[in-house]
């Protein structure tokens, strides 16, 4: 008998099938995140790459990717190391100004041609492909952006997020798959406003100009993500969680609430946030962090509100299309490959975790009011073989198993990312 067999009868003896729950998650993408590989820098901006809006990434670790070529190569790393199906989620900032596309344009003039050799880099691999408008690090943050008092500002912005709409509708159709299109802005101040209502009049208006942009609901998921505050942001944050949650509710037919787990207050937990959520809206958005203190976006571990955002998704069916599930942080004080990796592997280490997990029946004990029981078989089931049943599931995929990775990215760090300078 193989580990994976003795495996599959220890959870077959909690009503659970491990080839089920293998299968499923197979077809189940989250989305690859490609600003970790150049710490948000993008390419349609001739700055030192300084960050503003309310964001941070610290450290100088060596081989930072400096082209599309490069980050491209080191996707591709990724994708090879990690099992389960993916997707990638582009900045607009990553558009690529080259002769074929026609050269630099700023970005309210950005079109779906700038992003063609993103398209066939997915294509090529069979990826889907998310979108985000980049509110930030440009000249024309004021330092506000959509909810800026400043008309010319604003209307800047709001052809941006329009023209965004045109390319995730072009990336949708193209890759024949979902476009989740997140709005997020930094807009806020530093210390303690004088007028709180009017940036959120003027910030709702501007959205709701963006979305006019005709698009199919069906292919493209624009979606609000909200933040408690920034750097430099500190006192106010334009797009709270309450602003965002309202104006999602009020435009249930174009739009839809993104969740990020580290764009709240320390005390609380999007794993409690997602039923309540899905109790109201047929979809939801997450970008999946590790916050410390504050949005500081760490890279994903498997620790323990992970699990529970992961189980939440799996017992409320989220994984059957009412759930959008990416990764999003930058950590440029290690090998950014590793980071990707690492950060991937445990999203999908947590959600395998949660489809093992004998929910309907510790559910029914719920129900039933038999906290005793319910506390043994839960507590019984944390001891599991999941390390075996993971092992095959990263075969099924063609990926290395734990153990059997870091020593290629070593290698590919060598060979390749060192000689960047």
């Amino acid at each position: 008998m193989t580990r994976y067999e003795y495996a599959k009868q220890k959870y077959a003896s909690f009503g659970i099938d491990t080839d089920a729950a293998i299968a499923k998650l197979h077809s189940v993408p989250v989305a690859l995140h490609c600003w970790q590989g150049d710490d948000v820098r993008g390419f349609d901006q001739k700055s030192d790459g300084a960050l503003t809006g309310g964001i941070q990434t610290t450290g100088n670790y060596p081989g930072r990717a400096r082209t599309p070529e490069e980050l491209m190569a080191d996707i591709d790393k990724v994708l090879s190391l990690c099992p389960g199906l993916k997707k990638l989620n582009l900045h607009a900032c990553y558009a690529i100004f080259d002769e074929e596309s026609g050269g630099w344009v700023d970005r309210d003039k950005i079109e779906p041609k700038h992003f063609k050799k993103w398209v066939d880099f997915c294509k090529a691999r069979g990826l889907g492909c998310d979108f985000n408008p980049t509110f930030f690090s440009h000249p024309m943050c004021d330092p506000l952006t959509l909810a800026s008092p400043n008309e010319e500002t604003r209307r800047f912005w709001i052809e941006h997020g329009k023209a965004c709409i045109r390319i995730s509708q072009y990336l949708a159709e193209e890759l024949g798959q979902v476009c989740v299109m997140n709005i997020w802005t930094g807009d806020g101040f530093k210390d303690i406003p004088a007028d709180r209502k009017g940036p959120r009049d003027r910030y709702r208006d501007s959205i709701d100009q963006i979305l006019s942009e005709p698009f199919d609901f069906n292919k493209v998921k624009p979606c609000v993500e909200s933040k408690v505050f920034g750097i430099g942001v500190e006192a106010y944050t334009v797009g709270s969680a309450e602003f965002s949650l309202c104006y999602a509710a009020a435009n249930k037919d174009k739009c839809i609430p993104l969740m990020d787990n580290g764009h709240y207050h320390p005390t609380e937990v999007v794993s409690d946030k997602i039923p309540a959520l899905l109790t109201f809206f047929p979809e939801i958005a997450l970008h999946v962090t590790r916050p410390i203190r504050w949005d500081s976006d760490h890279v994903v571990l498997l620790d323990d509100e992970t699990k529970e955002i992961c189980k939440e998704i799996v017992r409320t069916g989220g994984l059957d299309g009412r759930v959008y599930i990416a990764l999003d942080y930058f950590d440029a004080s290690i090998n950014r490959v590793s980071a990707w990796t690492v950060g991937f592997r445990n999203v999908q280490k947590a959600l395998l975790m949660a489809l093992l997990e004998p929910s309907e029946a510790l559910g029914a004990l719920q129900d039933a009011n038999n906290w005793t029981e319910l506390m043994v078989r839960a507590e019984e089931a944390k001891t599991l073989p999941f390390g075996d049943v993971w092992e095959e599931y990263c075969k099924v995929c063609g990926a290395p198993a734990d153990g059997e990775w870091f020593s290629d990215v070593l290698e590919y760090e060598k060979n390749v990312m060192l000689k960047r300078g």
